[in-house]
């Protein structure tokens, strides 16, 4: 008998053992394919690797602007491929030999409830005091006629020796905008789709607009407003139908990214554990991370909440912490939320439109990367950092950033708002100079209305 009992060994299960382990537990993961899961070894990794990849085009092409000529004799697909395999491979090693290290036992198979205290693993019974359901989530095509033919996969980019000529990508949030930012960089001719208003809908409006605005400054065609209804193939290329109210359109292209993400419930048996889902398929959670079933715990991807692998680390910790006896809320207004594409975005909290939906009297505080010296020195002037506040109490509700190493800065606003800054004792915070993250702490002068470096209101 285990005391907890991990389905899934992604990056959740995987924190969610350890963690567990670390308090005392005696504890075993079941994972059905590899260790790592999405994120390790078909996701979050192998993306960042080829991103780099393209980064160092990007950086070769416009090298000039700093008094450098490079010829780019070819790009090496299969050492691109290679690198990215690699990185998979050390990280998932790595994990294997830490969850041997603090006597996580690892089930291979798929994993079913039998009862709420068992589940079976390929015909082995296996049981338990507690679950944590880590199962993550897989991406399926839409339901569009004509579509399958044409259809290409994250899979596929991550793996192609050979470049789309041209590729119409349907759906325009993180991962749809990051291969976008792929494929443009080597020469795709892309369209990125949306029926939304704007691109990364869940954002705040004026950074989806920015980054809309910067994407098609890239050559990428951000078509908004737009249902693509059907595929059509012909002897070359599919017409791809794109319905609006005011105008629709057709564009020809190669091949079709589109999915949707789909949690993995279907074969875990939740019901026999008494389990209840939402209507989208995922489990039903509450503020302690408790499902339906109080000795079963859920966490990533499979919750249908922010789907980035560092917020099922976060609920992982808290998970396990309340399993083995704290009984804390996982604070899910601090999940800090990224896209890596060019130029990077990164927010925390509420977006603007959602301050005001709930009738907050707000601030907002405004800080370009134009005025910003590092910026100006590295010729990367595009993006903003912008700071949603209470007019009154000066309470940081949200921040929302637009550039450079944003991934990366918007670990200062997570931090802030854990630690329930204002925007005055932020705006009092000294950086180095210069540097990016000095655009964060004039951000904050601009919702007090005294920065330094901006026009006067």
């Amino acid at each position: 008998m285990h005391d907890v009992i991990v389905i899934g060994g992604g990056a959740g299960g995987y924190a969610a053992a350890i963690r567990a382990a670390q308090l005392g537990a005696k504890v075993a993961v079941v994972e059905r394919d590899q260790l790592g899961g999405v994120c390790v070894n078909r996701g979050c990794i192998p993306v960042k690797s080829w991103l780099k990849a393209a980064e160092t085009l990007r950086r070769l092409r416009e090298a000039e602007a700093f008094g450098i000529q490079a010829d780019i004799k070819k790009v090496d697909f299969k050492t691109i491929i290679e690198n990215k395999n690699s990185c998979s491979e050390k990280i998932r090693l790595g994990m294997e030999g830490l969850l041997q290290n603090h006597g996580v036992e690892v089930i291979n198979g798929q994993a079913a409830f039998k009862n709420p205290a068992e589940v079976d693993v390929d015909g082995t019974a296996y049981g338990a005091k507690t679950f944590v359901v880590a199962s993550g989530a897989h991406t399926e095509p839409p339901d569009i006629k004509g579509l399958a033919k044409a259809l290409m996969t994250t899979d596929d980019i991550l793996d192609m020796k050979k470049v789309p000529a041209s590729v119409l990508i349907y759906g325009a949030e993180t991962i749809e905008v990051e291969m976008a930012t792929l494929l443009n960089t080597f020469g795709c001719k892309v369209y990125l789709a949306t029926a939304d208003r704007h691109v990364l809908p869940a954002e705040d409006q004026d950074s989806g607009q920015r980054l809309g605005q910067a994407l098609n400054g890239d050559g990428i065609e951000v078509i908004t407003r737009g249902t693509l209804t059907s595929v059509k193939g012909s002897k070359k290329k599919f017409a791809c139908e794109l319905a609006a109210k005011r105008k629709s359109r057709t564009v020809q292209v190669e091949r079709v990214l589109a999915g949707v993400r789909r949690p993995n419930t279907a074969e875990l048996a939740l019901g026999q554990a008494g389990v209840r889902l939402n209507e989208d398929g995922t489990i039903i959670i509450d503020e302690y991370l408790r499902t339906t079933n109080r000795n079963i715990y859920a966490i990533g991807d499979v919750t249908g909440r922010t789907m980035q692998s560092h917020a099922a680390s976060a609920m992982a910790v808290k998970a396990a912490e309340n399993i083995l006896g704290e009984k804390s809320k996982f604070p899910f207004e601090l999940i800090p939320r990224g896209t890596w594409s060019y130029p990077e975005v990164a927010s925390v909290g509420l977006t603007e439109e959602q301050a005001e939906n709930k009738d907050l009297d707000i601030d907002v505080g405004y800080f370009p990367y134009s005025i910003n010296g590092y910026s100006i020195a590295r010729n990367e002037t595009f993006g903003a950092v912008k700071i949603v506040a209470d007019s009154e109490y000066r309470i940081i509700y949200g921040v929302h950033i637009v550039g450079p190493h944003a991934t990366e800065l918007i670990g200062e606003a997570v931090l802030a708002m854990q630690l329930e800054y204002t925007t005055e004792e932020l705006a009092a915070g000294m950086r180095i100079h210069p540097t990016f993250s000095e655009a964060v702490v004039d951000a904050a002068r601009d919702a007090d209305k005294w920065a330094l470096y901006l026009p006067k209101k």
